[in-house]
């Protein structure tokens, strides 16, 4: 016995991803259906060797559907993501609209797994914010050995981050410096993305942060631990897949370089590349396509008593949002649905 699952915003690059990883996975499917908005109704999206025509999310009735997953916005699942819900189907939330609510979980299934049990209250589950993700699956292992009390981290995020119409603007841009008559002004952000960085994501906030920053102070005490103090400077960069991390942690024991290597290298869903040479690190460009989050750059911090700094990459298109909704299914299976 499989599942009967939905993917709601299949013609996105989040929803395309969740089709090719359930496929490449092989999670138990009896049944599968591709939803989108009605004006991409009958569009073909690809499940392993399978073609799928999307179908109208507005007319879907989710009874007797087993995991929907969603990758629509905010905006959209509130309003459909409670049908699903209330029709038995769980839900499992790519948008940011019910991480912080209490009574659902945020789960990163390396960091959290047990979190998945509080699901039937909502009967949805979120995932978090894809620079949120890579995050704390590199920091709760150096967490449960040394306690962390305060992390500062600067993001490099990719624009995929902002959707097909942001790696768009950036291939535009890119060719309109070289070709005469094809230049393209900023649209999707607010300055010039090729060949220039952007010290802001999502809206501002009243005491000058972002939206995106808060919600990786927020999000990680919710997932690691509430105690965590955590600020964040993001930053979009011109790169269209992968987004990086330059994190400083500063923990409440000693730890040292050689251990926390060494623990990171048995830490689940994380890749060690860390070698003290020309190219002995990871990279965007290196990551697209990968499971893992990969950490490099593994040094001291010597300005303070217990610090370290790490570098930090994933495929914010798989770890960062599709690949993390997959391995909650996968958990909520295990733990709770014991199908497939």
């Amino acid at each position: 016995m499989g599942y009967k699952v939905v993917v709601c915003g299949a013609t996105g690059n989040v929803g395309r991803e969740m089709l090719n990883i359930l496929a490449e996975r092989q999670f138990p499917v009896d049944e599968i259906a591709a939803l989108a908005s009605r004006k991409s109704m009958g569009t073909e999206v690809s499940f392993g060797d399978k073609t799928l025509k999307t179908r109208d999310l507005e007319q879907f009735d989710f009874t007797g559907w087993d995991i929907a997953f969603f990758a629509i916005g905010s905006d959209a699942t509130k309003k459909y993501a409670p049908v699903a819900a209330k029709a038995g189907c769980v839900v499992i939330d790519n948008s940011s609209l019910y991480r912080y609510d209490p009574d659902v979980p945020l789960v990163v299934p390396e960091v959290n797994p047990e979190a998945v049990d509080g699901y039937a209250k909502k009967n949805i589950i979120a995932n978090p914010n894809c620079s949120t993700a890579q995050m704390v699956v590199a920091l709760k292992p150096l967490h449960d050995r040394a306690r962390i009390k305060r992390v500062v981290v600067s993001t490099y995020q990719s624009v995929s981050g902002t959707g097909k119409e942001a790696i768009d603007e950036l291939w535009d841009q890119t060719k309109g410096m070289y070709v005469p008559g094809q230049e393209r002004e900023p649209s999707v952000y607010t300055k010039q993305i090729a060949f220039n960085v952007i010290p802001h994501i999502d809206v501002f906030m009243e005491d000058g942060s972002t939206k995106e920053e808060w919600k990786m102070v927020a999000e990680t005490k919710k997932i690691v631990d509430p105690k965590i103090k955590v600020t964040a400077t993001c930053v979009r960069v011109p790169v269209f897949v992968g987004h990086s991390e330059a994190i400083n942690i500063e923990f409440e024991d000693h730890l040292d370089e050689d251990e926390a290597r060494d623990i990171l290298r048995e830490a689940p869903g994380v890749l060690v590349v860390d070698k003290r040479e020309d190219g002995g690190y990871v990279t965007p460009v290196e990551c697209v396509g990968d499971y893992a989050t990969f950490v490099s750059r593994i040094r001291q911090d010597s300005t303070i008593d217990n610090g370290l700094n790490i570098w930090v990459v994933s495929d914010n298109l798989r770890k960062g949002a599709a690949l993390n909704a997959v391995q909650i299914a996968e958990t909520l299976g295990n733990r709770m649905l014991k199908k497939g």
